[in-house]
């Protein structure tokens, strides 16, 4: 089966949902837009449009270069792969695959680097972790440094994984080439905010379809209830960890659960990773990635919780 008949058939199904189920369809977009514009508007477009002017004035190899041995040792990248690694890392989905895509089309860095920095880069922030999974969804039910340390361990790993076995150690970019130069502040500003309220409309698209798509699984329901809330909660991560975190789930169950569709990002992540991934640059390597932390980030996060 080709990727145009799934992705056909899928288009009709949501289609023929909207038609059949107005009042649900209306529900579901109306929470996908209200995330949008209250939650993802405000916290990762100021990011977005200065971390572009960033970019383009060419100074943060200046910054960076004290730590420059530091990113060669730990994570193998160069400097520029060192503020994907730290913006990545604090700012989180999808501002880390953005930066590795928008560094590799300036040249600064080599589509190796690109892709290996998307294995690790791209995470929930710390904000997210501690403020929403924990504290709205799971009702710091388990502390907050316990699941952190579950899912950035599980991000270590997966780092040294595609370091040493998958790229060879042959991460770090050479000298970076040509890149062109936007002429005056001005133009970097207008570039930058016009940049960020493209990425931000695009991502604003995909929210609204997969929480549709959630909608439609928490409609039909044609699963037993775990299945129906691990469906959900890799769909649209947000929407899919409130539905969790008020299951009838086990509570291991809840918390694993939520958890490992926190550090995978779900398929709305990805789908908003491909979107603001450089052409050149194939989703395979996150997508591996992703997989191995959810299991990863669930099985530390149990052996945590057992024996601690």
């Amino acid at each position: 089966m080709s990727k145009n008949t799934i992705l056909t058939g899928g288009i009709c199904f949501l289609l023929v949902f909207l038609l059949l189920h107005p009042a649900e369809s209306l529900s579901c977009a109306r929470a996908g837009m209200t995330l949008w514009l209250n939650t993802l508007i405000p916290t990762l477009l100021p990011f977005i449009i200065l971390t572009g002017m960033l970019t383009h004035t060419g100074h943060i190899r200046k910054l960076l270069l004290p730590f420059e041995s530091f990113f060669h040792i730990f994570p193998g990248v160069s400097i520029w792969g060192g503020y994907v690694f730290v913006l990545g890392m604090l700012c989180g989905y999808p501002l880390g695959a953005k930066l590795a895509s928008d560094l590799y089309g300036l040249h600064k860095i080599s589509k190796k680097e690109a892709l290996y920095l998307t294995t690790f880069c791209n995470n929930p922030s710390p904000a997210f972790i501690i403020t929403y999974l924990c504290k709205s969804c799971l009702k710091d039910t388990v502390p907050a440094g316990m699941v952190f340390a579950s899912i950035f361990s599980a991000n270590l790993i997966c780092m040294l994984f595609f370091r040493f076995f998958v790229y060879q150690n042959a991460t770090i970019s050479d000298s970076p080439g040509f890149s062109p130069e936007i002429s005056s502040r001005k133009n970097i500003l207008d570039f930058s905010i016009m940049n960020g309220f493209e990425t931000i409309t695009r991502l604003g698209g995909y929210i609204l379809l997969f929480s549709i798509l959630a909608g439609c699984i928490r409609y039909y329901a044609p699963f037993p209830l775990l299945y129906q809330y691990l469906l959900l909660g890799f769909t649209e991560i947000t929407s899919g960890l409130s539905l969790i975190s008020v299951s009838g789930l086990p509570y291991m169950t809840r918390i694993l659960l939520s958890a490992a569709a926190t550090a995978s990002g779900g398929l709305c992540i990805l789908a908003q990773t491909k979107g603001v991934l450089h052409h050149d640059l194939s989703i395979l390597p996150y997508f591996i990635s992703k997989c191995i932390c959810t299991f990863l980030t669930a099985s530390i996060l149990y052996c945590l919780i057992s024996y601690l």
